[in-house]
């Protein structure tokens, strides 16, 4: 087992360059079987749900040279070699229901594709998948195989387009959609649709490659079916996600780090956030620094929501940053109802962290009255204190990161594989701040940052 170990109270100092997107990559190579054009990829992190991804490819006949120093990837599926994802990549990622979205046009045979994984932080149920591909003309059926479960899809009359209104604009439902869409036949239009970033990404892919898709302003997609295909290169959007963490670390431990490639537009809403703390960044040309200005200031009240609302896996590490800042503050958790688990392992830290059932927002969300506790108040500042950590998701895993950078004493995290799914060499980065970080077997023996280990760890549910 390979463990984190880190003595804090240093403060993030450099530059460092942010990685493509892991929830974009990842939709696009699923995206590329829609064809059997070649697609060239840029910017692609070398992490651990990528190397998943690609394993998923490859099982269907995809054909995959990857130069992980370069970031380059090319992918091609001449022939659909196999229609069948074994039950090993089950709980893996929650890739495996976006395979029938892109296969149910490409084929009139069954497709078959294990139960979606992902962090244990809520249900995220498939429902809103099944239903929208259900009225496109697909017949899906949920059966048990080998003791595990498995959901066989068919389209043998091929998918018709129509109307679909999501109750819940879900990112992965969206997905779902727009590949079906692309090969069904006539115009499909998608109601109440996700907007996150890594869906236009998706969308400026699919266009390249062939697709008739546009975008209203009123959360409407609009696909017309697409019978011809192109050869495509496309540079995945950088991670918004990790470009926001490294920023609340740099600023937590009072420090100033430049992160290249984080692009302004994805970022709005924390930015507004990170400056009613007092935290300081700059925007350039070709990135945004992040500084420590003074005392971060609590007061603030934070609602997480679908883009361009405040993301939900920003709030775990802006927790830890809240820790740092005079006052009380809120967090009303509105799009996963389990979320807040990491947070009593903030507070045996020294973290004062309050769960409620209740509501703390401006408006009433889709877990009221339901028992979660999805809102917290945090006061602060306090001092945070080392200890052993598990970690329990990947979000969850920088959050103790950025505490343990907080601590004096040295803090040991384990549970190193749900970091690797979605942060491409963050030790490595780190230690180019000028953190105290490394990375070895429990036994002492250094270790390297892996991004192969998934599948054999992973038959557990996983992040976000």
């Amino acid at each position: 087992m390979e463990i984190l170990k880190i003595k804090g109270g240093v403060p993030l100092e450099g530059r460092v360059k942010a990685a493509g997107a892991k929830n974009a990559i990842t939709k696009i190579l699923v995206a590329s079987l829609i064809s059997d054009k070649r697609c060239t990829l840029y910017n692609v992190p070398n992490i651990a749900e990528v190397e998943v991804t690609v394993e998923l490819c490859r099982e269907i006949g995809s054909e995959i040279v990857w130069d992980k120093k370069e970031g380059v990837l090319e992918i091609v599926t001449k022939d659909l070699k196999a229609l069948y994802i074994p039950q090993r990549f089950s709980g893996s990622n929650r890739i495996p229901i976006l395979m029938i979205g892109a296969l149910l046009g490409r084929t009139d045979e069954d497709i078959i594709v294990p139960t979606a994984g992902g962090c244990k932080i809520g249900k995220r149920p498939v429902d809103l998948h099944i239903d929208a591909l259900e009225k496109l003309g697909a017949v899906i059926e949920y059966r048990t195989m080998k003791k595990e479960g498995a959901y066989f899809a068919r389209a043998h009359q091929g998918l018709k387009g129509t109307l679909i209104h999501l109750n819940y604009p879900s990112v992965g439902a969206t997905e779902n959609c727009i590949l079906a869409a692309v090969r069904a036949k006539g115009t499909t239009v998608i109601k109440n649709a996700a907007m996150e970033p890594e869906i236009f990404d998706l969308i400026l892919f699919l266009q390249k490659l062939g697709a008739h898709i546009c975008v209203d302003v009123d959360r409407t997609i609009r696909i017309e079916e697409s019978t011809q295909f192109y050869d495509v290169e496309h540079t995945v959007i950088t991670d918004r996600i990790e470009v926001a963490s490294l920023g609340m670390a740099a600023i937590s431990t009072k420090g100033k780090v430049f992160v290249e490639g984080a692009q302004h537009h994805s970022l709005i809403t924390f930015l507004n956030k990170l400056r009613e703390v007092n935290g300081g960044f700059n925007v350039k040309s070709d990135g945004i620094e992040f500084f420590y200005k003074g005392p971060l200031q609590g007061g603030v009240h934070i609602e997480t929501d679908v883009y361009p609302g405040f993301a939900t896996d920003w709030q775990q590490p802006f927790v830890v940053l809240l820790t740092q800042a005079q006052g009380f503050s809120t967090i009303h958790e509105t799009v996963y109802e389990n979320r807040f688990g990491y947070t009593e392992t903030l507070n045996q830290m020294g973290a004062r962290i309050e769960l409620f059932t209740h509501c703390l927002g401006g408006k009433c969300c889709r877990y009221a009255s339901q028992g979660h506790y999805h809102s917290l108040i945090v006061q602060g500042p306090t001092p945070l204190t080392a200890k052993e950590i598990v970690i329990p998701d990947l979000r969850a895993g920088f959050a103790y990161v950025m505490a343990g950078l907080l601590s004096q004493e040295e803090t040991i995290i384990s549970g190193l594989p749900y970091l690797d799914r979605g942060y491409e060499n963050l030790t490595g980065k780190l230690q180019a701040l000028g953190a105290n970080v490394t990375r070895q077997l429990k036994d002492g023996s250094k270790a390297k940052e892996k991004t192969t280990q998934l599948l054999q760890v992973q038959n557990t549910p996983a992040a976000s």
